[in-house]
C-alpha cells in the first residue's frame, strides 16, 4: 500500500530516523577495550530516565516480560508471597507468571477500568503482620485498558505500616512517557522495555534495581541463571556482560537517551499529557464515546482504550483501519476483547501524527457503521491543542486540567 504505515498501538511504537540511524553500525567485538565506553553511556544514561542516583540499571537481551521474571526469580525465596491487583491484561500476566513460577500470590482483583487500589492494598498489608508479603506488585500503566495508576501512594501505605515488602514496579507503557519516580518512590525494581517510551525497537529489557534489592537477591534462594543480577552486576562494574549483548540496540539506546534529555524529561512527560488530552477530547468531546478507563484520575497518558457502542465490535474497527488505511490500532485483550480498540499515543509523537491517526479511526468506524459525526473527532482535538501549548503543564496542574495557556 502506498504512503507509511501509520503505527499507533501502544507499542512498538515509532522510532525516530535519528535512532534509526544510529543502529546502522558495523559488527563489533563486545570484548575491546573501547566496549565499555558504549556501555556506561547507556547504563549512566539510564539513571535519569529512572530518576535514581543509587539504583542499578540493568539491560538484558530480553523484552519487559524477561525483567518481570528477573523481579521474581532474584529477589525472592521458593513459595514466598507476593499481593497484586489485577486490572488488565498486563497485571494479569505478571500475576500469572508469579504462580507458574511457585509463588504464592495474593490476588487484588479489580474492575477493569480503574488502577490499582491503594486503600485494598494497604488493608492486606496492614493485616500481614508476620510479614508473609515478601513483595507488591504494581503495574503503573496498564496498556489493555488505558489506566494509570499511583505508585507513589502505594509506597506511602507500605510504609504507613512499616511493611518491609519490596516493591516492584511494572513501568512498562510508562518509562520515559509518564512521570516515574524511583528513588522518592521507594521503588525496588522497576520493569521496562525497549519499545516503548524508550523510542527502540522491541528486543532490550530495561530494568532498575535498588540496593535492597540487590541485597535480597544475595541471599534468595530461587533459581536463575541468564537473568541473575548479580552475573550482570558484576560483568557490569568493568563496562562488559556476561553474555553477548545487542550492539546495535545499544547504540539506539545511546541515541534515544540522548534525544529524551535533550528535549527534557519533564517537558516529554508534559508532552505525552498535552497530546493524551487532545486524544480524549476526540473520544469523549467528539466521538461522544466512553473510555475503558472509568475516571479522570485513571486516565493514561499514553494509551486511550476506545469503548465502541453496544452491537459493533472493536476488532472490525482495528482490521478496517489496517487494511483500507494502513493504520495499525491497538486491540483489546482477554475480557475487553471486541469491546474496544485502543489508540497508543506515546513516543516519538506530535500534534500532527496523532491528528492522522485519530482521522483514520473516525473513518474507520463510520466504516462499520458506528454513528459518529465525520470530523468531530478531529475537530475537538485540534480545539483543544489550539486552546493549550505543551507549555501548559508547566504550571504543575498539567494539561488533564484542561487549562489554557
Amino acid at each position: 500500500m502506498a504512503g507509511r504505515n501509520f503505527l499507533f498501538v501502544p507499542g512498538p511504537t515509532n522510532v525516530p530516523d535519528r535512532v534509526l540511524r544510529a543502529m546502522v553500525v558495523s559488527m563489533e567485538d563486545h570484548r575491546s577495550p573501547v566496549f565499555p565506553g558504549l556501555a556506561r553511556a547507556c547504563l549512566d544514561g539510564l539513571k535519569p530516565i529512572f530518576k535514581t542516583t543509587t539504583g542499578h540499571p540493568i539491560i538484558f537481551p530480553a523484552s519487559g516480560t524477561g525483567c518481570w521474571e528477573a523481579a521474581l526469580m532474584n529477589c525472592l525465596n521458593p513459595g514466598d508471597k507476593v499481593i497484586v491487583a489485577r486490572f488488565g491484561q498486563f497485571s494479569h500476566l505478571w500475576a500469572d507468571m508469579a504462580a507458574r513460577l511457585g509463588f504464592d500470590v495474593e490476588i487484588i482483583e479489580t474492575p477493569w477500568g480503574e488502577g490499582a487500589p491503594v486503600e485494598r492494598y494497604l488493608a492486606a498489608l496492614e493485616a500481614d503482620k508476620q510479614h508473609k508479603i515478601k513483595a507488591v506488585l504494581v503495574c503503573q500503566n496498564e496498556t489493555a485498558t488505558g489506566v494509570s495508576s499511583d505508585v507513589a501512594a502505594v509506597r506511602k501505605a507500605m510504609d504507613s505500616v512499616k511493611h518491609p515488602a519490596l516493591l516492584f514496579v511494572d513501568s512498562v507503557s510508562a518509562l520515559a512517557s509518564i512521570d516515574f519516580r524511583m528513588d522518592e518512590w521507594g521503588v525496588d525494581v522497576c520493569v521496562s522495555g525497549s519499545q516503548k517510551g524508550l523510542m527502540l525497537p522491541a528486543g532490550l529489557g530495561v530494568t532498575c534495581v535498588s540496593q535492597k534489592a540487590l541485597e535480597a537477591a544475595k541471599s534468595a534462594k530461587s533459581r536463575r541463571c541468564y537473568f541473575d543480577y548479580a552475573d550482570m552486576v558484576q560483568a557490569n562494574a568493568s563496562g562488559y556482560f556476561p553474555y553477548t549483548p545487542s550492539i546495535p540496540m545499544m547504540y539506539g539506546l545511546r541515541e534515544s537517551i540522548a534525544m529524551l534529555l535533550e528535549e527534557g524529561l519533564e517537558n516529554v512527560f508534559h508532552r505525552h499529557a498535552y497530546l493524551a488530552a487532545g486524544a480524549r477530547a476526540a473520544v469523549l468531546e467528539g466521538w461522544k464515546l466512553k473510555l475503558c478507563a472509568v475516571a479522570p484520575k485513571w486516565y493514561s497518558d499514553t494509551v486511550s482504550a476506545i469503548m465502541v457502542p453496544e452491537g459493533f465490535n472493536g476488532a472490525d474497527v482495528i482490521a478496517r483501519a489496517f487494511k483500507r488505511y494502513n493504520l495499525a490500532l491497538g486491540a483489546g485483550l482477554s475480557k475487553v476483547a471486541g469491546k474496544l480498540f485502543r489508540i497508543g499515543h506515546l513516543g516519538d509523537l506530535n500534534e500532527l501524527m496523532l491528528l492522522g491517526a485519530i482521522a483514520g479511526a473516525e473513518l474507520a468506524m463510520l466504516d462499520v457503521g458506528i454513528k459518529i459525526e465525520p470530523g468531530s473527532g478531529v475537530a475537538a482535538a485540534q480545539n483543544y491543542w489550539r486552546a493549550n501549548k505543551p507549555a501548559a503543564a508547566l504550571n504543575g496542574v498539567g494539561a488533564k486540567s484542561g487549562l489554557a495557556a
